[in-house]
């Protein structure tokens, strides 16, 4: 497991989470907030290992529910959920292909909030549901499935920025003598 790798994603779950409570723009225009955290969950879940998956289903779920109207921690489940699904076919997936990035982005980005009402309404709680919760849901599973390739790309970019590149090794040696002829 990459460290830093783990600390960029916890540090994007928190900047993401803090963009939605501060920045409401697409609230203000399309009716609907768009959620950062499942696009991340599935760039976690890809490119990163299980422990970083759950630490951001944690410290991700805490952060989005401590600023919502949603009970402490119900959100980490549903997140936990989505990532260890695209977790356990990890390998099966293009991972490169941003057709790809964006069809999952899609599904955890539709999963998770349908999760969390699953879990809201079975624990009892209030939940606001209308015919315009279908619209909100459109709005945020579509933008979550255009974040999953931005989240790609930028990820991407700062691995190629802070991380280093294994060099290759060869069987050629400079310093090693060839005798040709007989001896």
């Amino acid at each position: 497991m990459n460290i830093l790798q783990t600390i960029l994603i916890l540090v994007a779950a928190f900047l993401a989470v803090f963009w939605e409570a501060a920045f409401p723009g697409t609230a203000r225009w399309l009716h609907a907030q768009v959620d950062l955290l499942p696009p991340l969950i599935v760039y976690a879940s890809l490119c990163a290992g299980l422990t970083s998956v759950a630490l951001l289903a944690v410290f991700g779920g805490l952060l989005l529910d401590s600023l919502s109207a949603n009970p402490l921690g119900v959100t980490i489940l549903p997140l936990f959920a989505v990532g260890l699904a695209v977790y356990w076919r990890r390998e099966l997936i293009l991972r490169d292909q941003p057709y790809a990035q964006f069809v999952l982005g899609l599904g955890a980005s539709a999963a998770a909030p349908l999760l969390t009402v699953v879990l809201l309404l079975t624990a009892g709680h209030p939940a606001l549901l209308g015919w315009g919760s279908l619209w909100q849901w459109f709005v945020m599973s579509l933008g979550g499935a255009i974040a999953t390739p931005l989240f790609f790309l930028v990820f991407g970019w700062c691995e190629r920025a802070l991380g280093h590149v294994p060099v290759a090794e060869t069987s050629f040696r400079a310093d090693r003598e060839i005798r040709r002829g007989k001896s």
